[in-house]
């Protein structure tokens, strides 16, 4: 599919880029894209939970009453995860929550997503720009010229730009990042994707041969 190429201020610059077909208009497939946020999420998760187990405890080990005689349940020692203060039983440990996906599985996450929001025509190709210094306000104007100032926003990269990260990173609804890093999650999670002309390059270099 064609797509005009709009310059920073959102006006047309007469200029057509074309999706590819191979990335853009693919059959989506649903559960590869749920597989492939799954593993991101997992991916974010530390793993540090940790509670202390009844070995763990430094309390008394005394027993705490006589096991028999006394009308009541049986009692071990202070430590005993029924007691206040006592240890957890089964607590959490720390562990590793990722796990492997296939790369043609991610590969095909990645353009069913792309496909979904060419299909919902929510993809817009700017032309390469840079800023000077970073500037916040540079960055809103951008998006107001695009007229998605209200909508959560990703702007897709050929290459890290510093001055273009810092004007967006006070931005609560912008994100930035670039074509090798793109995650089926961003593609998702945005209301609206902006590619800059080497970027959709460098996207179909990336998915040339997967």
């Amino acid at each position: 599919m064609e797509i005009a190429v709009l310059n920073i201020n959102g006006q047309d610059t007469g200029k057509k880029i074309t999706l590819s077909d191979e990335i853009f208009g693919v059959q989506a497939n649903d559960h590869a894209m749920y597989l492939d946020v799954k593993r991101y999420l997992a991916d974010q998760r530390q793993g540090t939970a940790k509670a202390k187990e009844r070995s763990e405890m430094s309390g008394s080990t005394r027993k705490l009453k006589k096991q028999k005689g006394t009308g009541g349940a049986r009692s071990g020692d202070i430590n005993s995860p029924v007691m206040v203060g006592g240890a957890r039983c089964f607590g959490p440990r720390p562990r590793d929550y990722s796990f492997k996906l296939n790369k043609k599985v991610k590969a095909l996450a990645r353009k069913s997503a792309l496909t979904c929001k060419a299909q919902d025509g929510q993809i817009i190709v700017v032309e390469d720009f840079t800023f000077e210094a970073p500037k916040t306000k540079k960055m809103v104007d951008l998006k107001n010229n695009l007229k998605i100032n209200d909508k959560k926003s990703l702007l897709v990269l050929q290459s890290e730009n510093k001055n273009v990260y810092l004007s967006s990173r006070n931005l609560e609804k912008s994100k930035i990042t670039t074509a090798n890093q793109l995650t089926t999650y961003d593609v998702l999670d945005a209301q609206a994707l902006v590619f800059t002309e080497s970027a959709v390059e460098a996207l179909n270099k990336i998915f040339e041969n997967k």
